[in-house]
């Protein structure tokens, strides 16, 4: 009677516990999605809908061009490494004209003895700038595969809409770039396993 009751307990235990196992994996999944409404709806660290759609943007900025000489923005540029590899602007700051077409090259540097899958994300300071600052070009529209020890050079093409505040002087674009998790772990020397991003 006592061992059927423990083995009972034992079973409820069981249970219990591949519950909160299939709800923890679950809710892992749906961190991904939640993540990225919870930033769109606060207007944090992603793509804005005129980065999304370059197309839209570059009809948009080249129908205008009008550019006003009479102001002048300084923009600068922050790199985030969260990661063993180097990321950084060929400038750290520029001055332009709202409506001028601007370019900025950046350079990324794999580190690592390893194929690695990344992505680079903006984020604007003040965060009003966001809405004014128009990428024509920029390497943050897509992931991208380094193979190890690898260097890449991207362009970033902006244009900054001459509608921004007066009271801005100033604009902040920063990138993190990070690796994307689950692409891109083969080492030097290893035989790449199914579905590994090369």
């Amino acid at each position: 009677m006592r061992f059927s009751a423990l083995h009972r307990d034992n079973r409820q235990l069981l249970l219990k516990l591949v519950v909160v196992v299939v709800l923890m994996l679950g809710f892992g999944y749906a961190l991904v999605p939640l993540y990225k409404h919870i930033c769109e709806a606060l207007g944090i660290n992603v793509l804005s809908l005129s980065e999304r759609q370059t197309a839209a943007a570059k009809s948009n900025v080249s129908g205008n061009g009008q550019v006003d000489y009479s102001r002048e923005i300084t923009v600068e540029f922050d790199t985030n490494a969260r990661g063993p590899w180097d990321f950084k602007p060929a400038v750290r700051h520029m001055t332009v004209h709202p409506g001028e077409l601007s370019q900025v090259m950046y350079e990324f540097r794999n580190k690592q003895d390893r194929t690695m899958a990344a992505q680079a994300i903006p984020s604007y300071a003040p965060m009003q700038a966001s809405a004014h600052f128009n990428k024509l070009e920029c390497f943050c529209f897509n992931e991208y595969t380094l193979k190890p020890g690898e260097t890449k050079q991207w362009p970033v093409v902006f244009v900054i809409d001459p509608k921004l505040p007066k009271d801005v002087k100033t604009i902040t674009l920063s990138y993190t770039f990070f690796e994307v998790a689950g692409k891109g772990v083969v080492k030097v020397g290893q035989a790449p396993t199914a579905g590994a991003a090369l």
